[in-house]
């Protein structure tokens, strides 16, 4: 009992006369030392309450449990959107226990450290429940629920009762496993709770319990005609379960109740904190004076520099005059509009809270509104309110009130995301016009000495884009000749590798409708990176294309960093070559949509939707990017951010006119953009003019 652990280094040995094997470790520390998920949630449900109470119980805990899944007896229901189901094929109550347990087991066992079992006519509060998981150790077999006496059996036995639900460890579950067909076939029993209980006292000897390491299972029994907002019993408000609840309506009811009884609870706690935040405050060296407000919440962001300073966003209620796609003034609609209204009303409401009896707000006219975001505390608002006061004795006036507001971030949540690995394929596509030609070596050299040589799992097709005019004489002269010798150069200096290219003949060049017959030379399981003439290529930029783009669920276009043109930036003076300096002379150019990350069946399935949509009329496809095809036909998140690993020198690029006139525009301004910063051009105008003045 006083023994002494200590730490000692084990040193590393390996036996020379074995070969030598690369130890290949977990990509996330939680799954090599064998961390589990907390809680999964299992709603025994039926073909007749599938679309009434099971859906009810999906709208008000789903959101609040990780995992939930629907288990069912027969198969074939139409399964109601938004929920995950389970059919056994037979709805036998007995059987269909049975193969729950047994299915919980082969499919979440290892994953989850505790299993809880409810009905689809029980409400269960699923924050109490989360909140009692965490008080209970895993390392003890537990079966807690409602504790019920068997009808003529043993005293001192108990099982759960299923409406109710009930918890078990993994622990149980895992010497529970091999127990369930002795018990299916030995034990006979009406209602599957009784059923399960009697095969965990029999072969386990463990009975239910409501009461475990101090935590209590809190039920309680609805009776008829119950009205929920009426019931001011404690056992009533303290419970996490309550059965049975027989209709929708009733279990909608519950959830407001429940929902108002622990927003009270919240609003209480933090009023009771901000109380104990002042009380500490007056004793500390800033005194009072160092209370922020709201009291609780972090400080506003203090700025270091003029270039730090975060703007305010003006508005009123029908506009907005900080609009996302920069224009001075726009239309306040969709989400903006709802934040701007309810602000409004919830300041009309402190106001009346703060003044009542004596005096009754209403808003006549918001003046002016300002909100501005703080990533240190959340959105504030500054509102000026045009009010109309009325006394008790009904007596009105108009008053113009100033107030300030603050929506503080909540509780940071991480989104559940599909596993990735970097051991994808990436098959790269390389479009290339005749204006492309001076820039394939540098291209195809940087392919080789940072894919080839390392041996990076990536792929290169060429798609040489032919005029009518060129394709016609390519049996005289082919103009993609050089480029073809060069990729046979690398195909000699790299014997495994293959280097394919595709010809077309077109006056416009749709990405669309390149894309599209590159798809349809590719597995639909090709993870695809639509590449430009000027892109560099590296390992690192290629690792995040494999994280970021995720198969059926999201794309990745990545914003490249352009490079200025050196004459204006240096103007003759050497350029600087500090690795420092890297991302200094140029910017990332957001109007570019040449690279993108995306799995074939990912566009095959966008693109069928916009095949559907446009009929015959393949002229649309030459106003579209495949940025747009993602947008508009697809449900899949697109991922948009700047890329530090791909950087281009300054090229002037062509732009074809026989392209739409959005994209042609877009293309200009690129261009533009891409010249000089506005320092670097003011200081060449500055040079020119003192040139012609002498």
């Amino acid at each position: 009992g006083h023994e002494d652990f200590r730490p000692r280094i084990v040193p590393y040995y390996r036996d020379p006369s074995k070969p030598y094997k690369k130890v290949l470790r977990t990509r996330y520390i939680q799954t090599e030392l064998g961390f589990h998920e907390r809680l999964f949630v299992a709603v025994l449900t039926s073909r007749a309450t599938l679309g009434t109470l099971a859906v009810a119980v999906n709208r008000t805990v789903s959101q609040h449990f990780p995992r939930l899944l629907y288990f069912t007896g027969l198969r074939g229901p139409k399964v109601p959107h938004g929920m995950a189901l389970v059919a056994h094929g037979d709805e036998r109550p007995i059987w269909l226990m049975y193969q729950t347990v047994h299915y919980i087991h082969q499919h979440f066992g290892s994953d989850y450290d505790w299993f809880y079992i409810m009905q689809d006519d029980t409400y269960t509060q699923a924050e109490q429940v989360k909140a009692l998981v965490t008080h209970l150790s895993i390392n003890q077999d537990v079966y807690l629920g409602r504790a019920e006496e068997f009808i003529g059996g043993d005293e001192q036995a108990r099982y759960c009762h299923g409406g109710f639900g009930y918890l078990l460890s993994r622990s149980l579950l895992l010497r529970l496993r091999p127990h369930l067909d002795s018990c299916r076939n030995e034990i006979l029993s009406v209602r599957p709770d009784e059923w399960l209980g009697r095969c965990i006292i029999d072969f386990l000897g463990i009975s239910c319990v409501s009461e475990l390491q101090g935590q209590h299972y809190h039920t309680y029994e609805l009776s008829k005609n119950t009205e929920p907002e009426k019931e001011e019993q404690e056992e009533f408000q303290a419970a996490l379960a309550v059965h049975p609840v027989p209709d929708m309506t009733l279990m909608y009811r519950l959830h407001k109740h429940f929902s108002r009884i622990q927003l009270d609870k919240a609003y209480q706690e933090i009023q009771d904190l901000q109380m104990q935040i002042r009380n500490l405050t007056a004793l500390t060296p800033a005194g009072e004076a160092g209370l922020t407000w709201p009291v609780g919440i972090n400080a506003p962001f203090l700025p270091k520099s003029r270039f730090e300073v975060i703007s305010w966003d003006y508005f009123t209620e029908q506009h907005l005059f900080s609009c996302p796609d920069g224009s001075p003034k726009c239309e306040l609609s969709g989400a903006s509009k709802a934040d701007v209204s309810e602000i409004m009303e919830w300041a009309v409401e402190q106001l009346n809270q703060q003044q009542q009896p004596l005096l009754r707000f209403s808003k006549r006219q918001l003046l002016n509104g300002y909100r501005r975001f703080d990533p240190t505390r959340g959105m504030e608002y500054t509102l000026d309110l045009l009010l109309e006061a009325v006394t008790q004795k009904g007596h009105s006036h108009l008053l113009a009130k100033r107030v300030s507001l603050v929506r503080p971030l909540s509780k940071v949540e991480i989104i559940p995301m599909p596993y990735v690995t970097e051991a994808t394929r990436v098959q790269l596509v390389l479009p290339l016009t005749v204006q492309d030609l001076d820039f394939v070596a540098n291209f195809l050299d940087m392919f080789a000495m940072n894919t080839l040589d390392t041996h990076d799992n990536a792929l290169l097709t060429l798609l040489f884009i032919y005029h009518p005019y060129d394709a016609q004489r390519v049996s005289q002269v082919d103009v993609f000749a050089g480029v073809k010798a060069m990729v046979g150069e690398l195909e000699k200096r790299y014997a495994e590798v293959k280097i394919p290219w595709i010809s077309v003949k077109t006056e416009v060049p749709s990405q669309v409708k390149l894309m599209d017959i590159v798809s349809k030379k590719h597995p639909v399981d090709t993870l695809f990176f639509l590449a430009s003439v000027w892109t560099e290529i590296n390992m690192e930029f290629l690792n995040r294309c494999r994280m970021n783009t995720i198969s059926n669920w999201q794309v990745f276009f990545p914003v490249h960093f352009q490079e200025f043109n050196p004459a204006l930036v240096y103007r003759g003076e050497q350029t600087a070559s500090s690795s420092t300096d890297l991302l200094r002379d140029g910017h990332f150019d957001r109007h570019s949509f040449a690279e993108a990350c995306f799995y074939n069946s990912d566009y095959m399935a966008a693109r069928t939707k916009l095949a559907a949509e446009i009929l015959d009329r393949d002229e649309v496809l030459e106003s579209l990017e495949v940025f747009d095809v993602f947008l508009h036909y697809s449900g899949l998140h697109l991922f948009r951010a700047v890329e530090p690993g791909l950087v281009q020198k300054y090229a002037l690029r062509s732009c074809n006119p026989r392209l739409s006139e959005e994209l042609y525009h877009r293309c200009v301004l690129s261009n533009l953009e891409g010249l000089a910063s506005r320092s670097h051009l003011a200081m060449a105008l500055f040079e020119q003019e003192q040139a012609n003045s002498t």
